[in-house]
């Protein structure tokens, strides 16, 4: 039998080479503009994410750093900025609680070489067919957690360590909160405030901002306008706490500041032992990659003039990058919405902007890292509460009644199950789920539809969809009428209709042709189209409907 060729292999070639072949002054200027201030926009973000995570602080800085550089410069997209996720917040927390952070990092850089080999082998566009029901359902639940995991934090409750159980972590807030602190409260309270208000008091069509616009020192404020919220909280707050002496937990007071330098390069302990235990945290970091990633590079395509994305290409380039993280004492990465969409609105035109994201927040921490440890742990508590109000897609819920039952069990099992279990359960329920309900609506779309009948002697019927594993129920009226009529009755199937046909689908027909043949009758099948064609004939049904003898193939 002739061998098939396999599919070649996706080409490695970053979006950047092409980007740069007509690069000029004016785009560098807007490059290095977006990327700046995209850069002060993930300093708070990804503190917080890796605090909330569990981890260190500057865990998520040179995450955001590193990771942000490789993405931009290997990735498939013009504008997509990488780095720590809030997705990523309740997977990395339960992996370091239940496997250490050791095998954090080795789960996190074998999701590398899975999501490099996904991209290499042209899997991208796979990620695709994840049903939109259960991207929401786990975003929402995800967003719930993230809230969940800021209570602590934000009331300044004085728990030494959060369980990862939903449950857990309700029972542990509610024994803890007598020691609620005012302050923090305050301060979480303030920052929420803040970054809701900041951006609608410069809005274009606020009234404040036309107010300003009478008096002279409208200019003045212009680059007062162009902050970032979160950065305005952070320093706002963090000033303001540190003058009052609010006794407030810190960075400085729970992890002793942010160090002022590189982070030495360190091999975290591996052996296959330890990655055969790490398959699901493997697997679950490498899918939640793959899926925010692309599902960011589908917004940017949408808002940006850019050439659309190169979902391979950005897979490998997410590998790559979660394949070298772990070795500075990262945690996992991806494409963000947020840092993304504000690259875009602030002018970015190629992957230098992404390159300028990750040096400013290098130059900052390597400049500014002492400052950090004045940083109100309830401040960034705000800011994730924050980025959770915003991850989720809340007004789904209300349009459920719009949609079909099928849709709401998807989603409602999906959120709930990422709540009160996991990730990776809520997403293989949501696939197991989607599946079976693809297959129940494909069964009830095949029919097949009796026709008009010249002869008492003969049955015609016209099949209409996929005769697959679903649907052959279908098929067993039929085969139970011939089983009644008398000898020599001819059965006609009109397949002129029929789009496609499985194995299970070929042996109903052969179940009908036996009982067709046991009457000492015929059956017919005619109008077949190319794929049900080629099965018929290449099983050797075709022959056997036609009574000639079986082929002996030469192999």
């Amino acid at each position: 039998m002739p061998m098939t060729s396999l599919p070649p292999l996706a080409p490695f070639r970053p979006r950047m080479l092409d980007d740069l072949r007509h690069y000029s002054g004016e785009k560098l200027m807007r490059d290095v503009g977006a990327g700046a201030t995209v850069g002060i926009v993930a300093l708070p973000l990804a503190m917080a994410f890796a605090i909330a995570s569990g981890l260190k602080p500057e865990a998520g800085l040179w995450t955001a750093i590193i990771a942000g550089f490789l993405i931009s410069a290997l990735g498939g997209t013009s504008v997509q900025i990488g780095g720590p996720a809030g997705a990523f917040i309740v997977i990395v927390y339960g992996i370091v609680e239940r496997y250490g952070l050791a095998n954090l990092l080795i789960a996190t850089a074998s999701a590398g070489v899975l999501l490099f080999l996904l991209g290499l082998f042209r899997l991208g566009s796979l990620v695709r067919y994840v049903p939109v029901s259960v991207v929401i359902g786990f975003t929402n639940g995800i967003a719930v957690l993230i809230a969940l995991s800021q209570v602590r934090d934000w009331l300044g409750l004085d728990i030494a360590k959060m369980p990862g159980d939903f449950f857990k972590q309700i029972a542990t807030i509610a024994h803890h909160i007598g020691s609620f602190n005012p302050y923090a409260f305050a301060l979480g309270l303030l920052c929420v405030a803040g970054l809701f208000v900041w951006p609608r008091l410069w809005a274009v069509d606020s009234q404040f901002r036309r107010q300003l616009e009478q008096v002279d020192t409208i200019s003045a404020l212009k680059a007062t306008s162009r902050l970032p919220a979160p950065v305005v909280a952070l320093v706002t707050l963090s000033l303001g706490s540190w003058l009052m002496k609010l006794p407030v937990e810190t960075i400085g007071t729970r992890f002793g500041g942010i160090p002022q330098g590189l982070p030495p390069l360190a091999l975290p302990e591996f052996s296959w032992d330890t990655v055969k235990q790490l398959v699901t945290p493997t697997v679950t970091i490498a899918l939640l990659g793959a899926i925010e990633s692309l599902l960011c590079a589908r917004v940017a395509d949408q808002l940006s003039e850019t050439p659309k994305h190169d979902p391979n290409q950005e897979l490998m380039a997410q590998g790559a990058a979660n394949f070298v993280v772990p070795f500075f004492g990262g945690m996992p990465a991806t494409g963000t919405i947020a840092r993304t969409v504000t690259n875009i609105r602030s002018g970015a035109v190629s992957p230098v902007a992404g390159i300028v994201h990750a040096a400013t927040l290098a130059a900052v921490v390597l400049v500014a890292a002492p400052l950090a440890q004045h940083i109100p742990l309830a401040v960034l508590s705000g800011v994730l509460l924050f980025v959770a109000w915003n991850m989720g897609e809340w007004r789904e819920f209300g349009r459920l009644k719009h949609f079909t039952n099928h849709y709401r069990l998807m989603m409602l099992s999906t959120f709930l199950v990422t709540i009160i279990f996991d990730l990776t359960v809520a997403v293989e329920l949501g696939l197991v789920l989607a599946c079976l309900l693809f297959v129940r609506r494909q069964s009830d779309i095949f029919r097949a539809d009796p026709l008009p009948q010249q002869h008492p002697d003969r049955l015609s019927y016209s099949l209409y969809g996929s005769l697959f594993f679903g649907a052959v129920a279908k098929i067993d009226p039929i085969v139970a009428l011939v089983e009644r009529s008398p000898a020599g009755i001819r059965v006609e199937l009109d397949a002129s209709r029929l789009i496609s046909l499985d194995t299970t689908g070929l042996d109903a027909l052969e179940q009908l042709h036996k009982a067709v043949d046991k009457r000492g009758g015929r059956l017919e099948l005619t109008g077949l189209n190319p794929q049900p064609l080629s099965l018929v004939e290449r099983s050797g049904f075709g022959a056997r409907l036609r009574g000639e003898p079986p082929a002996h193939a030469d192999e």
